[in-house]
């Protein structure tokens, strides 16, 4: 699923983003969602999330 609209995504779900410090490299970090912090309803880069670990990124992939 995409994780660039707003509504794919909700606390709960398990997901793959992109950290601040990883832009370059594109490595993923996996985790949980805890607060969707994009009002937004899309965003092309990604919905901004915190997971439940506390990291912050952009949503890359919505883990089935």
């Amino acid at each position: 699923m995409d994780g660039s609209v707003r509504n794919n995504i909700k606390p709960g779900v398990d997901v793959k983003i992109v950290l601040k410090k990883d832009q370059r490299s594109g490595k993923l970090t996996e985790g949980t969602v805890k607060d969707i912090l994009t009002k937004s309803p899309n965003h092309p880069h990604g919905i901004k999330v915190r997971l439940e670990s506390g990291e912050v990124g952009r949503v890359k992939e919505i883990i089935e």
